[in-house]
């Protein structure tokens, strides 16, 4: 990894952005001390995994007993 600091990344900020794009990590550097404050990192897409639907489905039922009541404020939860 290659640290700059604060006023050097200004400096060359189209040359950094063009070492990431090719795959480095940038260390951003602050203050007299120069300590480490950021980060530059490739950027890098996720890729989305599609959620099953219904993943119980045949696998287990739902019965209510003929005598099931219940009000909307029971269900909510609501007092």
């Amino acid at each position: 990894m290659k640290a700059m600091p604060v006023g050097e990344v200004k400096t060359h900020f189209s040359e950094v952005l063009e070492e990431v794009r090719q795959g480095s990590t940038v260390g951003i550097l602050y203050g007299r001390a120069k300590k480490p404050v950021a980060m530059i990192v490739p950027y890098v897409e996720e890729k989305v995994k599609k959620r099953k639907i219904g993943i119980l489905d045949g696998k287990m039922t739902v019965k209510f007993m003929p005598d099931f009541e219940m009000t909307v404020e029971e269900l909510l939860a609501v007092k």
